[in-house]
């Protein structure tokens, strides 16, 4: 019977975000870069594992309710944790076409960058992942890894936009090679 209740759980938990996901999607996401099609998102594995925690700490807070006070309390925690990873997933991105891109992270207002509003690039290699920094003109850098989904993509349609923007043409740029995420001048320059 227990294990009935937790499969209805889960399945009642994937359900919600699934429609929580679709209807964030519709109302907040309205602009010509969100339809185009093209972004830079997190590895679904965030969301999926943040579900799978989420799923996890439900289980083991209704298995230590009678009086198991260490189940009720690691359950919480692994509920506030997976519920993070389902927001960090949810709320950041990266919505882009050929003139512009849209940048939205947790606790900030999306905001619309042009191309040319790109400054600097920065890169770090942290245990075989490159860590690509862009470095904006008001001051704002965004972190791109390059495992993200659309990394690259949209790394070659923002250099190609900068060029047009900044009248600048492939010989002006030294530095670019994206063999080596190499796209904009780096910050020492």
């Amino acid at each position: 019977m227990e294990f009935l209740i937790v499969i209805a759980v889960m399945a009642a938990a994937f359900g919600l975000f699934f429609l929580i996901d679709k209807g964030f999607t519709k109302l907040f996401r309205s602009k010509a870069q969100h339809k185009s099609g093209k972004s830079v998102r997190l590895n679904k594995r965030y969301g999926a594992f943040g579900l799978i925690l989420f799923a996890l700490g439900v289980a083991a807070v209704f298995a230590g309710l009678p009086s198991n006070l260490l189940l009720l309390i690691g359950g919480a925690v692994i509920i506030v944790v997976g519920i993070g990873l389902i927001v960090y997933y949810m709320t950041f991105g990266l919505f882009y076409d050929a003139d512009s891109f849209i940048l939205m992270t947790f606790g900030k207002r999306e905001k619309t960058y042009r191309y040319k509003d790109i400054c600097t690039q920065q890169l770090f290699n942290s245990y075989g992942n490159i860590l690509i920094e862009l470095h904006l003109s008001d001051g704002r850098s965004v972190h791109l890894h390059a495992n993200m989904e659309g990394t690259y993509p949209f790394m070659d349609t923002a250099f190609a936009g900068w060029l047009r923007q900044t009248g600048r043409t492939k010989e002006d740029c030294p530095f670019h090679d994206p063999e080596n995420s190499c796209w904009f001048p780096s910050v020492e320059e």
